[in-house]
């Protein structure tokens, strides 16, 4: 499994991934499509993205990869535009990193 994951990770979510056997990339910076294509989106199986301010990235991957799997991981509400793109939802007070690695593993 490969995921591309964009924005901060403070909370060590990449970590927790790669701790359950995925390769992961980040993306440089700025979620662009360029960003996003050099981080490896064409054959990713998950997108992370930790900072719903570049929500418009989730338009991207899922044009891009229509395959890939979305995992919003932000405290701060997601805007309704992306909402319905993305396929996980999650509030970092309320899940682990470890936590959600694990379920998306399984």
């Amino acid at each position: 499994m490969r995921a591309v994951i964009a924005g901060p990770d403070e909370d060590g979510f990449g970590t927790a991934l790669e701790s359950q056997g995925v390769e992961t990339t980040d993306v440089e910076g700025i979620a662009s499509r360029p960003a996003m294509e050099d981080a490896g989106i064409h054959d990713a199986d998950l997108f992370v993205l930790t900072d719903v301010g570049q929500a418009t990235a989730i338009a991207v991957a899922k044009d891009v990869n229509p395959k890939i799997r979305v995992v919003v991981y932000d405290e701060n509400s997601i805007p309704e535009f992306a909402r319905s793109q993305a396929d996980l939802i999650i509030d970092p007070n309320l899940l682990t990193p470890d936590a959600v690695a694990e379920e998306l593993t399984a």
